[in-house]
């Protein structure tokens, strides 16, 4: 296994251990992990800082993984696979979280989650039709803002919160609204190279 792919598998494993900080009720266990006042103001709970670093080394290990995987010129099918499913793991799992711990409307993961299976569809039906479909600049764009809004989020919005700033919110929006944009878009363009009989 190549150095891109090893990094993609960390961000799995990665995201697996936010999933967990995050969903494990630890008073349960008695473990009272503890909540602090940051700038005075803002009462965060510790679990969802350690998530959020962990989000962005999760995060970094994403740009970084392709990053090697061209430069190395290592590029393949498997890692490619690989990469989407680490994303999704990362990023949809941690979205659900939020939605159910009030953090972000529930409306949120359910546009991503249900964008993601129509775009698989879409790749497997051109895949079939022996059709390479590349992920699109506005996808990557909506890929940032959303790692961006959902570690602003984890790290309670700070300090923007403070100022009344809600950039974790408007971020994650962004995001949400361009990855139907981005879905438009595949289908246009796939709707001339795919037989759909």
């Amino acid at each position: 296994m190549n150095l891109a792919n090893k990094l993609t598998v960390s961000r799995i494993i990665l995201a697996g251990i936010i999933l967990i900080i995050l969903l494990v009720p630890w008073e349960e266990f008695g473990l009272n992990l503890p909540t602090i006042f940051v700038m005075g103001k803002v009462l965060v709970e510790v679990k969802y800082l350690v998530a959020g670093f962990l989000f962005v080394i999760a995060c970094v290990t994403d740009y970084l993984d392709g990053s090697i995987a061209r430069k190395e010129k290592k590029t393949s099918d498997f890692g490619a696979t690989l990469d989407a499913i680490a994303d999704k793991v990362l990023v949809n799992g941690v979205l659900i979280i939020l939605a159910y711990q009030g953090f972000i409307s529930i409306i949120v993961p359910i546009i991503i989650v249900l964008r993601d299976i129509c775009i698989d569809a879409l790749r497997a039906l051109s895949a079939k039709n022996k059709v390479i479909i590349k992920a699109s600049k506005l996808g990557k764009i909506k890929t940032v803002f959303m790692m961006c809004g959902v570690s602003l989020m984890l790290f309670y919005n700070l300090p923007f919160e403070v100022w009344g700033i809600y950039l974790a919110h408007i971020l994650i929006y962004i995001a949400t609204i361009l990855s139907v944009i981005s879905a438009i878009f595949y289908f246009i363009n796939a709707k001339d190279k795919i037989k759909f009989d």
